[in-house]
């Protein structure tokens, strides 16, 4: 940044206090210039197949690491985070509900959408645009979005620093956090503090991740990761549905047992609460047009209910209960889906809860119908059943 530049607009001390006063843990600024290392690193994950198709920051990453892109005159970006709940801090709601239905399989959502954390999150960085804008300035909200790499800029903000686990990780709010930004052409006087890596040699959430995602260096493999096999189009790979447990949307493992999580932080304002949990049954009951409107906060691919038809029962494979009625009944219902996506993981899901019946009874036909993609017939060979006889 040019030496002769002059701040000008409100100063960091005051705009800190409107975020928090709006739902904001913490709030830090940090210039316009491209952020190299991350989008040196974004690229070698890239040619290293790391991303497993994701696009968001990776489908553009010179504008993702490259905040002046944003609007023409951009100077600085404010960047701000609230702190959410872990899931340590509603066990106590959890055991609730499990014993109003212990008959019934559950699936756990991550904590960060177990309450509406970005609702809150938006209603900071917009009170902060707003008083920018009362001076003159202009002022653009973004969030959760591929034009900006959030975890990148708060960490040169000084914010925290990416950890191990490749979560920004902050000296007191830990990394339960959700991050956004407000890019502004006032320029708002830096603070040169910078935030040391803590990590160290601390290698727990490589050893603790259930598919060995994160390797010694803090490098996370898409492909690998189940946060985003929830959220990939396609089958969920084979090889990773049991170490899938009962999570249906989301993994927060390795923050879980990050030892710079261990204490519980106040936040400036609790955020709304939302679903910790999802009754398997419900879900695999409920009408597409249902599901969109209970879970359409969610990512889900291609915006495409049978998603979560899919995820619903890799973990009711997991997880339910073969005496349990009624998860016979909805495993039979998603055997008879038009979508073979359906199909193929109610057979995984009959078949890993040892009702092999429920696919033997069904015949040829009506499996394998309208299955362009060969999912149907993979997983029939993978469990070698062979389905009834067609009846003509």
């Amino acid at each position: 940044m040019s030496e002769d530049l002059v701040a000008w607009g409100p100063s960091l001390e005051e705009l800190q206090k409107i975020g928090r006063n709006a739902g904001l843990d913490d709030l830090a600024v940090t210039g316009v210039e491209p952020i190299v290392e991350a989008r040196q690193a974004i690229e070698d994950r890239k040619a290293r197949g790391l991303h497993a198709g994701m696009t968001f920051t990776y489908g553009n990453a010179d504008r993702a690491t490259d905040p002046s892109q944003l609007f023409e005159g951009a100077q600085s970006v404010l960047v701000g985070i609230r702190r959410y709940q872990p899931p340590s801090a509603m066990n106590h709601q959890m055991r609730q509900a499990a014993d109003k239905q212990k008959a019934r399989a559950a699936g756990s959502v991550a904590a960060y959408v177990s309450s509406d954390e970005y609702g809150l999150l938006r209603e900071g960085l917009e009170a902060i645009a707003a008083h920018l804008e009362a001076f003159g300035a202009q002022a653009e909200v973004v969030m959760d979005d591929n034009r900006l790499a959030d975890r990148a800029v708060a960490s040169r903000s000084g914010l925290g620093w990416l950890g191990r686990n490749t979560m920004l990780i902050h000296p007191e709010l830990g990394s339960w956090t959700v991050i956004g930004s407000v890019v502004t052409d006032a320029l708002i006087q830096e603070d040169s503090l910078r935030v040391e890596d803590e990590c160290g040699a601390c290698s727990r959430c490589s050893v603790e991740c259930p598919t060995g995602a994160i390797d010694n260096f803090g490098v996370l493999d898409a492909n690998q990761c189940l946060a985003w096999l929830l959220q990939a189009k396609g089958v969920f790979p084979r090889h990773h549905r049991v170490a899938l447990g009962n999570r249906i949307y989301g993994c927060d493992e390795c923050q879980m047992v990050c030892p710079k999580n261990g204490e519980p932080q106040p936040v400036a304002i609790t955020a709304p609460q939302r679903e910790s949990e999802v009754d398997l049954v419900d879900l695999l009951d409920s009408s597409d047009e249902k599901l969109m409107a209970t879970y359409g906060h969610w990512y889900i691919p291609r915006r495409r209910p049978e998603y979560l038809r899919r995820n619903a029962l890799v973990v009711l494979g997991n997880v339910g209960n073969p005496s349990d009625p009624d998860v016979d009944r909805v495993i039979k219902v998603s055997l008879d889906s038009s979508s073979p996506l359906v199909r193929s993981h109610a057979i995984w899901a009959a078949c890993r809860l040892g009702k092999t019946d429920l696919v033997e009874n069904k015949s040829n036909d009506s499996l394998l119908r309208d299955d362009p993609d060969g999912w149907v017939a993979s997983e029939l060979a993978a469990w070698n059943i062979s389905p009834a006889p067609d009846i003509r």
